[in-house]
């Protein structure tokens, strides 16, 4: 129960249940209402601003577009081409989380961006972190921007992008390894930033045609654990279903904010207003189980750009999926039906779900209406997590 309470701020849970009381007392359920709403909501307004550069050429635009789950034909998608098609900084909001924006960013060295006036004329402040991105090895301006990121105290990465193509000319080589191969590009890029002063620089080699494979996964984790607490989120969800462990840190950032949704249920079902307690359960299950269904990729439009990406057919993705949730429009007539099929089992719970948290205490009403929508949320979250594993263990085993 520690490890649970610490990620529950009772004084938040307080002063969000008195300014309830406050708009009920002055008789404004409407008021009362857009509290709730906003109060949900705060948790996914978090902005996640990430930056690519480098330099003319390097494949920043085909990255930006990757790292977004697009195609440069899609609309909405960063321009590319053999020459510099960016000359100033350009925002590019992800498709489903529209709160993290891929920043294109215009090319270092050229004539109107010097290395040295570079991060002021890109208004440096805004962006979270850097993705430095070359096609060869880093140049000097690679490292003078480094340099002063560094002295920023800001994140920034190092990306060897365009690796699918050193692998095919590689790979007419009789004495071709991968493993080697790779790990020579990586050194290759490591000494070249090292003689330019550069200390224990890391590099990840990506193609952004299959981000799947080489060092993307360890790139999006990396950036995952050196990001605030509260941007993580952001950027996690944001990422495509490229591997079953992305897949299972996703679900476990779902599972971390179960308690903090179930409590918010608790909290408003202590309040003596016949229907509103159901109103906000019904909200908060409709708006999280979407959220689940949109970030493991289980709608349409997603699972063709998988069967695109894999060459498999959609059909043959879409049967496996095992949850009724992925056969139907999720919405409140769905979620109602759910309840009903659950709710006895949800009431029959442990007793310690309503004794040993301080937010509800021993109020029956907020104790059931807690323990019933953590049961909805973890059983949706469990169902559509375990489709997603299946999905993405089809789309492989047919590229074996």
């Amino acid at each position: 129960m520690n490890s649970i309470m610490e990620n529950i701020d009772a004084k938040e849970l307080s002063a969000f249940q008195r300014k309830i009381e406050e708009a009920l007392k002055n008789n404004s359920l409407t008021t009362a209402a857009g509290k709730i709403q906003d109060y949900l909501k705060k948790f996914n307004n978090v902005e996640l601003n990430v930056a690519v550069t480098g330099e003319t050429g390097s494949g920043k635009s085909t990255f930006v577009n990757a790292f977004r789950g697009m195609k440069y034909n899609d609309d909405g998608a960063a321009p590319t081409g053999v020459v510099e098609t960016t000359m100033e900084a350009k925002a590019y909001p992800h498709p489903k989380y529209p709160k993290m924006t891929v920043w294109d960013l215009p090319g270092i060295g050229t004539a109107n961006f010097k290395p040295k006036e570079y991060l002021q004329k890109v208004e440096f402040d805004r962006f979270d972190f850097f993705i430095i991105v070359s096609s060869e090895r880093f140049r000097a301006s690679d490292v003078t921007l480094a340099k002063e990121i560094q002295k920023m105290k800001k994140k920034f990465y190092f990306v060897r992008s365009k690796i699918d193509n050193d692998m095919r000319a590689e790979g007419r080589k009789e004495t071709f390894d991968q493993d080697k191969t790779l790990e020579t590009i990586r050194q290759y890029c490591i000494k070249g930033l090292e003689d330019q002063g550069l200390g224990s620089p890391k590099v990840f080699l990506i193609s952004s045609f299959d981000l799947g494979h080489y060092d993307f996964p360890d790139l999006e984790e990396t950036m995952e654990k050196e990001l605030p607490e509260h941007k993580r989120h952001v950027l996690l969800l944001s990422i495509p279903n490229l591997t079953l462990k992305i897949n299972q840190r996703k679900k476990e950032a779902f599972k971390a904010n179960i308690w903090r949704l179930a409590l918010v249920s608790g909290t408003v079902a202590v309040l003596p207003i016949p229907g509103l307690s159901f109103a906000v359960d019904l909200s908060i299950l409709v708006y999280e189980v979407r959220r689940y269904y949109y970030a493991f990729g289980l709608d349409d439009e997603s699972l063709q750009s998988l069967a695109n990406r894999m060459n498999v057919s959609v059909e043959e993705l879409k049967a496996v999926l095992k949850s009724p949730l992925n056969q139907i429009k999720i919405n409140k007539d769905v979620i109602v039906k759910l309840l009903q099929s659950v709710a006895l089992t949800a009431m029959m719970m442990p007793a310690y779900l309503f004794s040993n948290i301080p937010a509800v205490g021993s109020n029956a009403a907020a104790g059931i209406s807690l323990s019933t929508t953590h049961y909805m949320l973890s059983m949706c979250l469990n169902e559509l997590a375990d489709d997603a594993d299946n999905v993405l263990m089809k789309a492989l085993m047919a590229n074996e």
